[in-house]
């Protein structure tokens, strides 16, 4: 295919097969697998597939490869990652039939291999023809390291494929479905030695994704001969500019990927289009896909340095207004310096790091340690002010916290207290503070209870970071306490209720309670300016405590709207 960019483009092809809730209109309809196995993670009792169903799939598939290459695409792969259709034909474990698609190796392959023969035919020989497999499932009966390389041996051979797109993991469980879409958590390609084992096994050309998020690590990668192309699905949502940039040597403006999965896989499992927290034009292109330039620049004041007002600077000063950024702190980043503070999510940091690229190349001038007052505003006459003053810990009335050690989740994070040795974490938010909060201080060494006003620990985040630190916090031995709010503390004891009978759930021996329960909106500021009649905007946590996906998002709009 001609591309003005020069670049090529493969088509998917796959089947999810069990792995799927197949709703329609509310109702579970029926799902196929080669056999009658229930995955483990949608609780999907499967039908085996007829033989007539094989025949009319591989039919289907040589008539999407025929429209594939009619649309002029560059190659083909088909999906045998991640526990679906494909995987679980060449599974042992899954595989149960009788027939000649089932029982010996060569039997579970031929699946695989009448595919790539029907694709083949239909797309043409000048195609690239490729596969996609995980190198390892890491789900208990799923596919190990040595059974991809013998699949990936067999199918060169016989002249089948051209290369092999290594992944991780498998949607069949909720442990090996982090590896999807592997999240910060996660060490930069992991996955790339795996991939380097079945390079040199099988002797095809490999591709390789997860967690590669910077051209640097991509180099590094295929400069130790573990791959020959890096695949950057996220890296590219978040920037999508960023082989341009780092062909030309600008690589600190490229916009990293931090891993948070909230925007991208988040959103899609939610049901909505992906889009990315630092990059909010991103998925919405139509309608913030250019930053018009001003034909009347003004002086524009930020208050506040974390996410909404670093983005809403950028932006007021990328349409060409003189923008000053006022932070009362020495640093920049607000809440963003605490999040980065939590276990394995010192990444996060990346966030700060990104926006503040942004404000430099936008020519932003920015004042540390400087709040901007009533007083400054009637001196220095801005047009206009952007207010993302953030919020503070949000402490309700607990009966007898007078009495007992009681701490902020943000003192324990930045060591400004002592939480003793045995600890009841109160989690209001349900999201990465509690659970975070939780790790830390057993991984110092302290006996955790986790007690959250929900169903479960990381209710509100995206599945397969909350069943990664789910298990974490099993392995760790915190005590996990559900449907529980907090209400009354003495010296040794967390009163709390069950939020749904209302019965009492008492914590006993408990030195420390550390208190995750939300924020409140700083409205101070706003207040204050508001007599002055200079026209005022507002972005994130002051406006309602949400996350940085919102924060960015609204100062995105509000250096917009000046």
């Amino acid at each position: 295919m001609v591309t003005s960019m020069g670049f090529k483009i493969f088509g998917q092809l796959s089947h999810s097969g069990r792995v799927t809730k197949r709703l329609s209109g509310g109702l579970r309809g029926v799902a196929y697998a080669p056999s009658v196995v229930p995955d483990q993670r949608f609780h999907t009792m499967p039908r085996a597939m007829p033989m007539a169903m094989i025949e009319e799939l591989l039919a289907e598939a040589g008539n999407a490869a025929r429209r594939f290459g009619e649309a002029g695409f560059d190659g083909i792969e088909l999906l045998a990652s991640h526990g679906m259709l494909i995987s679980d034909f060449l599974n042992p474990r899954h595989n149960q039939r009788t027939d000649h698609y089932g029982g010996s190796f060569e039997n579970r392959l031929r699946f695989l291999a009448d595919l790539l023969a029907v694709v083949r035919k239909n797309l043409g020989d000048d195609p690239v023809l490729g596969m996609r497999i995980s190198a390892d499932e890491v789900e208990p009966g799923g596919l190990d390291q040595q059974e991809v390389i013998a699949i990936c041996k067999a199918l060169k051979a016989s002249g089948a494929i051209d290369y092999v797109n290594t992944t991780y993991g498998s949607m069949q469980g909720l442990g090996g479905s982090v590896h999807v879409v592997p999240p910060m958590e996660l060490p930069h390609a992991y996955v790339a030695p795996k991939a380097g084992t079945l390079r040199a096994a099988v002797g095809l050309p490999v591709f390789v994704a997860g967690r590669i998020n910077q051209p640097q690590i991509a180099e590094a990668v295929l400069a130790a001969g573990e791959a020959d192309m890096c695949g950057m699905t996220r890296a590219m949502i978040s920037d999508p500019d960023m082989p341009n940039k780092a062909r030309n040597g600008q690589t600190d403006d490229i916009r990293a990927c931090v891993g948070c999965n909230q925007a991208c896989i988040g959103h899609y499992h939610m049901g909505y289009s992906i889009s990315c927290i630092q990059n909010p034009a991103s998925g919405r292109e139509l309608k913030f896909g250019r930053v018009e330039r001003t034909a009347t620049p003004r002086r524009i004041f930020v208050a506040g340095g974390g996410p909404a007002g670093m983005k809403a600077a950028a932006t007021a000063a990328e349409r060409g207004h003189r923008v000053t950024l006022f932070e009362a702190k020495p640093r920049l980043g607000g809440q963003v310096q605490l999040a980065q503070l939590l276990p394995e999510r010192a990444e996060f940091g990346g966030v700060t790091t990104n926006l503040q690229q942004e404000m430099r190349n936008a020519g932003v001038e920015v004042r540390l340690g400087a709040s901007l007052s009533a007083d400054t505003i009637r001196r220095e006459k801005p047009d206009a002010v952007i207010v993302a003053t953030g919020a503070v810990p949000y402490r309700p009335e607990i009966e007898g916290a007078e009495n007992a050690h009681v701490l902020d989740a943000w003192a324990v994070l930045e060591g400004r207290a002592n939480p003793g040795g045995r600890v009841l974490v109160a989690d209001w938010r349900c999201d990465w503070i509690g659970i975070g909060v939780a790790e830390k201080l057993v991984r110092e060494g302290r006996h955790v209870r986790l007690a959250v006003t929900g169903t479960h620990a990381g209710q509100n985040l995206q599945p397969y970071l909350r069943d990664h630190l789910a298990g974490k916090l099993h392995k760790l031995g915190v005590e996990v306490i559900p449907y529980a709010r907090l209400f009354g503390v003495d010296e040794d004891t967390a009163y709390m209720t069950h939020i749904v009978s209302g019965e009492p759930i008492i914590a006993a021996d408990v030195e420390t309670v550390v208190l995750a329960l939300g924020h409140r909106p700083d409205t101070s500021l706003e207040e204050a300016l508001a007599p002055l009649g200079v026209p005022l905007h507002l972005a994130g946590d002051c406006l309602a405590p949400r996350s940085v996906e919102e924060a960015v998002y609204e100062g995105m709009l509000a250096g917009r709207a000046v």
